[in-house]
């Protein structure tokens, strides 16, 4: 029985540790862009967005639908660049 206790004990340990990546992650932001920076997209890594930027050279009311395209387009990619860093430091963390 003692060999159970020691391996609760770790996984209560892994679960602590997978808890305060989770958290780190949560407040750790990336940058997305489109439009060669035009857009900028912020998201946490915990797979919100906190922000988006928009230059004010690209917004014309004829051509909605490039800014709608931009905006998109710099989401989708800083939500990829949160994804990635997170399954990096879920892998770090798993490795240790």
């Amino acid at each position: 029985m003692a060999g159970l206790g020691k391996f609760l004990k770790q996984a209560q340990k892994m679960q602590e540790q997978m808890t305060k990546v989770q958290e780190e992650l949560a407040a750790r932001q990336v940058e997305g862009t489109a439009g060669g920076g035009a857009v900028k997209a912020t998201a946490r890594c915990d797979g919100t967005i906190a922000r988006i930027k928009i230059d004010p050279k690209v917004v014309d009311a004829k051509d909605v639908e490039m800014l709608e395209d931009l905006v998109l387009g710099a989401v989708q990619n800083a939500l990829e660049v949160a994804k990635k860093t997170q399954t990096e430091e879920m892998n770090k963390e798993i490795g240790r």
